[in-house]
């Protein structure tokens, strides 16, 4: 299968007219997963639909011709009598496009990123773009350095405009600061034996008006995610990386200078937000806590600790009855010995700290995405491991009740 034939074999709906947790309608991993949060779900979450996706490491939504769609990256496919194993599976797979048609996603398009982890879509004018990058390719073994596609779409299709060699690639975050266009890249990795032949550091790159070019190298052997947040005359750029640490930096004479550096290990995700003046920032950790800091002037300084080891992605929603949180939980123990059925949380921003307001379960879960339409918001988790350490896992769309 190729494309949108592909894509279509991806999908199941569920049904809002019968039970949610009908066999019929859910794959029964995706039953149990609910089953086993169903009394959480009442609160804020409604399941929807849910996609078949495999490895899924993010979900990317955008407007596409007045039209809403979502990326979904897919780290890899089980190989048949294979051991399981997170780490294993064949990466030459598809990030998966779809469109949401009337009250629920159907398949539109698939595009060949192997052992896929994120993707990135951003406008420059009238033109628009995608941003892929995968972690690997092969089926074991297994090469880190590989080619990051960013696709431009013509008006009917996705095209190839720029390649980019990259070495384990993470993650890339587009934004902008003044008239200025950047594209960041986290990657990197430590595998014993393993030597990078593409360039190994997370960097920055910038539109010269035709195409993205080299402006800025990071430290950190394994970056994974960025975050940007300007605050008045104030821009920040907050880097996490799993070996070495995390940094937030501030633009200072036409660069991005490390201000700050969070020394613990397992480093995830970030994100920012005001309120009341104030600039706030959640730091994700693997190994470690989620932190609530809040900026004093000079530093981030921590003021709440918001669950434990395992979060891996942050999604602030600002919905009808407030502000809220989603932290999404990947895994704790080891990748030899993962445990992957984890409750995520939602947080309500409340007097300067976030509640938590409700729990779901995940598998792997790796990223999510929200979305109105017609008035109605939704949240869409992407998990990528099922309890038994298998590839094939739901990706979940909900009513977000919020």
């Amino acid at each position: 299968m190729h494309g949108a034939a592909l894509a279509t074999a991806a999908i199941r709906t569920i049904s809002t007219r019968r039970h949610p947790r009908s066999p019929s309608l859910i794959s029964r991993p995706a039953m149990e997963n609910i089953e086993r949060g169903a009394a959480a779900l009442t609160r804020l979450l409604t399941p929807v639909q849910a996609l078949a996706t495999s490895g899924a490491r993010a979900v990317e939504t955008f407007e596409l011709e007045g039209r809403l769609h979502v990326a979904i990256p897919q780290l890899a496919l089980d190989i048949p009598g294979q051991a399981a194993a997170m780490n294993g599976g064949d990466s030459n797979t598809n990030t998966l496009i779809f469109r949401w048609d009337t009250d629920r996603f159907v398949a539109c398009d698939a595009l060949p990123v192997p052992g896929g982890e994120d993707a990135e879509f951003f406008t420059l004018g009238a033109r628009r773009f995608l941003a892929t990058c995968g972690v690997r390719s092969g089926r074991g073994p297994y090469s880190l350095d590989v080619e990051a596609v960013l696709y431009e779409h013509d008006g009917a299709r996705w095209q190839r405009f720029q390649i980019f060699d990259v070495f384990a690639a993470k993650q890339w975050r587009f934004f902008t600061l003044g008239e200025r266009h950047f594209l960041a890249l986290a990657q990197g990795v430590t595998v014993e034996g393993t030597v990078p032949r593409h360039p190994r550091e997370s960097r920055l790159y910038e539109w010269d008006g035709a195409r993205f070019v080299p402006f800025q190298t990071f430290d950190g052997r394994g970056g994974y995610n960025w975050a940007f947040a300007s605050a008045g005359a104030r821009h920040f750029l907050a880097y996490a990386d799993h070996v070495d640490g995390s940094q937030i930096h501030r633009w200072h004479d036409g660069r991005f200078e490390p201000m700050q550096t969070l020394a613990e290990t397992g480093g995830r995700a970030f994100c920012f937000f005001e309120d009341a003046g104030t600039l706030w920032m959640v730091f994700a950790n693997l190994t470690d806590t989620t932190r609530l800091y809040r900026f004093d002037g000079t530093r981030f300084e921590p003021v709440q600790t918001l669950g434990d080891a395992g979060g891996r992605e942050l999604k602030l929603i600002d919905g009808a009855h407030g502000r809220y949180l989603v932290r999404v939980c990947f895994i704790t123990g080891t990748p030899h010995d993962p445990q992957t059925s984890l409750m995520s949380q939602i947080y309500r921003w409340e007097h300067g700290r976030f509640e938590l307001a409700d729990a779901f379960p995940t598998t792997g879960g790796t990223d999510a995405a929200a979305f109105v339409v017609n008035g109605q918001r939704y949240l869409l988790v992407a998990n990528s491991l099922t309890a038994e350490v298998r590839f094939r896992a739901d990706t979940m769309l909900y009513r977000f009740d919020g």
